[in-house]
């Protein structure tokens, strides 16, 4: 389905979605995946996730921004062989666009550091890299909990929209990376009128969002950006490549970006994931001779090969031969709207 026609971003109550058997449910999950057809995004309201759990994660976030830059280097992503810690300014850079304006610290699922995956090499999975700063790693994992699970609700909700049974997915989710990122955009009023993100679409299956204030934009099929209101309270929704490529193109993984904020911004995106050796194909409803299957992928290859291109330290790696790309890896934007304008360019 082609998503040329929205003009806004749809605001949903997913309320029904976690009570059982509750009367409205049934249309909440048709509203929720004609979302994911039409638009690729959406603003959860009725969420039920607790606004101090928000509260407190973002009083930690303050606090670990605003040390010294040598104290938050200390944790330096660089430093991590999982990818988890401290991302400074233009250290990550999408394709085709300058490095972001923003910095950021980013954690996944805490396993122990005697995980078999991680002693093995597993890039993205193992233990996180801890800052030494009082009351902050309690309340990060807690938000992340709270959000992890209400991703696994949606999950099965989707599936229920695509007519699967609701517990499709739920055997690909025991250890996955789910990442969550705390973001800063530092506000400066000097600062040229350039992305704070660059445009991309996200790697994972979906991404929940808390945003402190608007700047986030999305990209239609007819190439538009639009603005993404801020709704206090809210969660943005977004679809992400393995969902595109589970429903062979019936949902949508919708390019988005931030712009210059026009005040310093606060950001937490979960970026809910599948775990690492899960194979992606279509699933065989949606696929039929208009619409040819759409090619495969791994998904924890997928997201490493991504982060692994777009972020310097790994980029340095690759280039010095110390790090290789997965087989297969897919170049940067290979998704999303943009891909789909590309693809209908030069077809074949």
């Amino acid at each position: 389905m082609d998503a040329t026609d929205f003009t806004a971003i749809p605001i949903l109550d997913i309320a029904p979605l976690l009570t059982a058997d509750h009367p409205d449910r049934a249309a909440t999950v048709a509203r929720l995946g004609d979302a994911a057809r039409r638009v690729g995004f959406a603003q959860l309201v009725g969420h039920g996730v607790d606004q101090s759990l928000f509260d407190a994660l973002l009083a930690a976030t303050r606090r670990f921004f605003a040390l010294p830059t040598e104290e938050k280097m200390r944790s330096y992503i660089g430093r991590s062989s999982n990818h988890r810690g401290y991302v400074p300014i233009g250290e990550e850079v999408f394709a085709g666009a300058t490095p972001d304006h923003k910095e950021a610290f980013d954690l996944s699922l805490d396993l122990p550091a005697d995980d078999p995956r991680y002693l093995a090499g597993n890039p993205l999975l193992g233990p996180n890299q801890w800052p030494d700063l009082d009351d902050f790693r309690a309340p990060v994992l807690a938000y992340y909990r709270a959000v992890f699970d209400l991703a696994r609700v949606l999950l099965r909700a989707f599936a229920e929209s695509l007519g699967e049974p609701a517990d499709r997915f739920d055997r690909h989710v025991s250890t996955p990376p789910a990442q969550l990122r705390l973001i800063h955009y530092p506000f400066d009023a000097e600062a040229q009128d350039r992305p704070g993100i660059g445009a991309h679409t996200d790697y994972e299956c979906l991404t929940l969002l808390r945003p402190t204030t608007g700047g986030l934009e999305v990209m239609n099929g007819a190439g538009d950006w639009l603005d993404v209101p801020f709704v206090e309270n809210a969660f943005v929704l977004n679809i992400g490549d393995l969902l595109e490529v589970w429903t062979n193109g019936e949902f949508t993984a919708t390019t988005h970006r931030v712009r210059k904020v026009p005040a310093e911004r606060y950001s937490f995106p979960l970026f809910f994931n599948v775990d690492y050796d899960t194979a992606v194909a279509p699933l065989p409803a949606f696929v039929d001779q208009h619409r040819p299957a759409k090619p495969p992928l791994v998904a924890g290859e997928h997201l490493f090969a991504q982060t692994a291109q777009s972020f310097r330290y790994l980029r340095r790696r690759l280039a010095d031969g110390s790090l290789t790309l997965p087989e297969d890896a897919r170049p940067l934007s290979s998704f999303g709207q943009e891909a789909r304008q590309r693809e209908a360019a030069h077809p074949g």
